[in-house]
């Protein structure tokens, strides 16, 4: 055999191995690079783009429902990964893609896509990448913690293209996101009209109430209800730890018996989501070391921003709202833990220790006051993020029922709780309630608790323990409550610097006095 024949010879043996080999990889790669596992034989209803674990969760819970899903994430070992969850978790329709061409190509028409990433520029850019595959007709929603204008701008800019947009609020956590979150859809009705079937299937389920899951109203209002559902949130946390502080601090109860009274509570008014997992973490012990994990957490509190967002709404629409502004700037103050450290040295010397006083309390007495004190407080932080988003509703044109609102957070969200449905009632009597504390029943309730709500505060007071929360509830009831309030002085003194002029109670009209010059004469 020659040199050239057994060239010919390796050559074409070369090449089969490279066609037996080589291609059927090739053929693979291009089957699998899209998509994980077998594509769907038919269109999909709904596609998820953003598989963090709210997203993995949110679209287990839609397969689960019976609705196939596509999913989709820009790095593609979430969709392996949530594929293989789909298929542990009872084979559930769930269908991969790695390229977001085959993703959105993959949903059916009017194509319906939820995003969860992350706020800000990386929804614009989701939606920049996902619209580019896009027809006229089909529907994003945004289920992120997006401010309510960002949501609102990139409304029109998808109407611009011809699509529909929603900003969704998800409450719930990652466990209420799997098995049944509150949901708060805001923007194109259109655009709701397209979900609606699988929103009331996979939002909690309240056995009174039904879904936890109504169409919000227009522009950003879904967003902007989820983000006051946040400020309550806020306040509801803040003064839980201030209930927690005065019982452990004052009244020396140990984590054993913290966790059997707010075990307790949690049969009673207090029955929420945020009291019960309270009494559960009182519960845990620490696996790296002795005693209860509660202890050994540093007492810093982190925050995502939709706390601030509040609080900054509540200052634009000149809209009270102490409690929520008291947890904002706790959560501040803890942030200084090594100047908060050095201070209690400095502190120290003058006789000041964590706690002012060693009297001694009767635990029983002090349980029922707090418990009484903590649950008028959360009637005025409820109270402040109504009256916040009441105020932007009327100044947006939306429209919203707060008893609507009160209905949807009965189950799967946060500040989940029976006491939700105190506040349905309450608007159902009056959709014009000026204030939760007015109405008949919640003004019954604080009359019958606040001589327990001074008795807890001013005890806090006298044993240096600050109670932001609590205190800051009392004073916006004491305030609301009073028919005349020393506001007149500082009208006055605006009126003598600043010649900002005043009103009178005996005459109409505006006034503006020389006190400058009277006071000389």
């Amino acid at each position: 055999m020659t040199w050239q024949n057994q060239t010919d010879d390796l050559c074409s043996l070369g090449f089969c191995f490279f066609f037996l080999i080589f291609i059927p990889c090739i053929i693979h790669r291009r089957n699998t690079s899209g998509k994980n596992m077998a594509a769907p034989h038919k269109p999909t209803r709904i596609g998820l783009a953003g598989l963090a674990v709210m997203g993995q969760n949110l679209a287990l819970n839609i397969a689960e429902k019976g609705f196939p899903i596509s999913v989709y994430n820009r790095t593609t070992s979430k969709v392996d990964e949530t594929v293989e969850r789909a298929k542990k978790e009872g084979n559930l329709p769930v269908f991969g893609f790695h390229d977001p061409e085959s993703f959105v190509n993959s949903v059916q028409k009017p194509r319906v896509i939820i995003m969860l990433v992350k706020a800000g520029a990386p929804v614009d850019q989701t939606i920049k990448t996902l619209s580019a595959y896009m027809e006229k007709g089909d529907c994003i929603i945004d289920g992120g913690n997006e401010w309510y204008e960002n949501t609102e701008r990139r409304e029109k800019a998808a109407a611009e293209l011809g699509l529909l947009y929603l900003g969704m609020g998800v409450s719930g956590g990652e466990e209420g996101a799997r098995n049944g979150p509150s949901l708060m859809p805001g923007g194109s009705f259109e655009a709701y009209k397209h979900i609606e079937d699988i929103l009331l299937k996979v939002a909690a389920q309240v056995p009174d109430s039904g879904p936890c899951v109504t169409y919000i109203g227009k522009g950003g209002s879904g967003n902007f209800v989820k983000m006051i559902h946040n400020g309550i949130e806020y306040g509801d946390m803040q003064l839980i730890a201030e209930a927690y502080d005065v019982l452990k601090s004052v009244g020396k109860l140990s984590n054993e018996e913290l966790r059997s009274v707010f075990s307790e509570w949690n049969k009673g008014e207090l029955l929420s989501f945020l009291i019960e997992i309270t009494a559960d973490i009182f519960g845990i012990k620490d696996d790296k070391g002795e005693g209860y994990l509660v202890d050994k957490v540093l007492d810093k509190t982190g925050m995502k921003g939709t706390g601030k967002w509040t609080v900054q709404q509540a200052a634009e629409l000149s809209v009270a709202a102490p409690t929520i502004e008291s947890s904002l700037d706790a959560r501040f103050l803890s942030g200084l833990k090594e100047e908060r450290v050095k201070a209690a040295e400095v502190f120290k010397s003058g006789g000041f220790g964590d706690i002012l006083t060693d009297q001694v309390v009767d635990k029983k007495k002090l349980i029922n006051d707090v418990r009484q004190a903590l649950y008028a407080s959360k009637i005025c932080s409820y109270a402040q993020g109504m009256n916040l988003i009441r105020a932007k509703s009327i100044e947006k044109g939306w429209g919203l029922e707060l008893g609507g609102l009160a209905r949807i957070w009965k189950g799967g969200c946060i500040i989940r709780a029976i006491f939700l449905d105190r506040i349905k009632k309450a608007y159902d009597r009056n959709p014009d309630l000026a204030n939760l504390l007015v109405d008949p029943e919640f003004a019954k309730e604080i009359i019958e608790r606040q001589s327990a709500w001074r008795r807890v505060v001013c005890l806090a007071i006298n044993s240096g323990i600050s109670t932001p929360g609590m205190s800051a509830s009392l004073a916006y009831f004491d305030t609301y409550r009073r028919a005349r309030l020393p506001a007149n002085l500082v009208q006055a003194q605006r009126d003598y610097f600043g010649a900002h002029t005043y009103e009178r109670t005996d005459v109409e009209g505006s006034f503006h006095t020389e006190w400058f010059k009277l006071a000389k004469m």
